[in-house]
């Protein structure tokens, strides 16, 4: 079975011979435990979803320096980002629309439609694994980044004319950029946006149903059109929203489980959307032991998980995360397949 055949299976509750593999690395994670040991995990457990890789030259002329090293780093909007700790990525400190006078001065990164197709279906035909579009829409924290999240949050509160004229010119490219993307030969498109606190969304439910839910929609519809899945990143705890995004078709997600009651969301959702991951990467992968992380896979499993498909093996190698937790986790989602098969 390809890896694009088992994530597919997963998906659709098609019975994979396994749960996919999908490890997310910050550039810390080779920092901390040197190349030689990554590349020895990597090899030990390969990813079954992968992206196509293919650079959008115009859109990295665009930007200014490495998103990853300590010091300053400028992105395609122009948004300035600066970073204390080489191998993570920074904060905006000085948004550039702090002041709506400047708005017209906004300048949308088009560059982003001038992808190449044809090499995106070279790497698409070149591979086995499942592959997910390179474009990241992120309407809630591109405003953020622009306006400043404190901004944000009055502007939602007063339900300033601006800010819904912002949004609307942020989701319009970032619906073209799917769209485009859907042409190619990528099996699934991608958007991402963190909602949660550590326990409840960061605004009200009703709030996000109105301004933001009709976005998600379109690019989840923009994926269904054109025969791919559509997958959604969030951090922090979003239980308020799993339905709506179920109900809007959102094939996988990926979101902080162990902010949330995992059980809870077992009974109301397993079977219903296919859970992207993940592991406890804010106490256990960082400062658990081998044990503790094995029990983490065991309770997202208990939970979550049935034969027939519905959760990829998924968890981010960050700051801190122990190597050999990272080891514990895969090789439990093994074990668990292998006793159920």
């Amino acid at each position: 079975m390809t890896s694009r055949e088992r994530v597919l299976r997963c998906l659709e509750r098609n019975h994979p011979d396994r749960p996919p593999r999908h490890t997310w690395w910050l550039p810390i994670a080779e920092l901390e435990h040197g190349h030689e040991a990554i590349r020895a995990f990597k090899d030990q457990w390969p990813d079954d979803i992968a992206m196509p890789g293919v650079p959008v030259p115009a859109l990295q002329a665009l930007r200014q320096g490495d998103p990853y090293a300590a010091g300053g780093y400028v992105d395609e909007w122009g948004c300035e980002f600066e970073n204390l700790q080489p191998g993570i990525i920074g904060e905006v400190k000085n948004p550039m629309l702090e002041d709506w006078s400047r708005l017209g001065d906004l300048k949308l990164p088009e560059a982003c439609l001038t992808v190449d197709v044809a090499a995106v279906n070279a790497a698409c035909r070149a591979s086995d694994k499942f592959l997910l579009s390179d474009a990241f829409p992120r309407p809630f924290e591109r405003l953020q980044f622009l306006r400043g999240a404190e901004n944000v949050y009055m502007d939602l509160g007063e339900d300033s004319p601006e800010l819904r004229g912002l949004l609307a010119r942020v989701h319009d490219l970032y619906r073209r950029e799917l769209e485009l993307w859907a042409t190619t030969d990528v099996d699934g498109l991608v958007f991402i946006d963190d909602w949660g606190s550590q326990d409840r969304l960061l605004i009200s439910p009703a709030q996000w149903r109105e301004w933001f839910k009709p976005l998600y929609r379109d690019y989840i519809d923009i994926a269904h059109a054109a025969g791919k899945k559509c997958f959604m990143h969030s951090d922090g705890n979003i239980s308020a929203i799993y339905e709506d995004l179920i109900e809007i078709g959102l094939d996988a997600v990926n979101s902080q489980l162990f902010c949330m009651d995992i059980g809870e969301i077992g009974r109301r959702h397993k079977g219903r959307i296919a859970f992207w991951g993940e592991i406890d990467r804010q106490r256990i992968l960082p400062y658990g032991s081998e044990d503790d992380a094995r029990a983490a896979v065991r309770r997202v499993a208990e939970a979550l998980y049935d034969p027939a498909g519905g959760v990829i093996a998924q968890f981010e190698f960050g700051a801190a995360c122990r190597l050999q937790n990272a080891h514990a986790v895969h090789d439990e989602w093994l074990r668990i397949a292998t006793r159920q098969s």
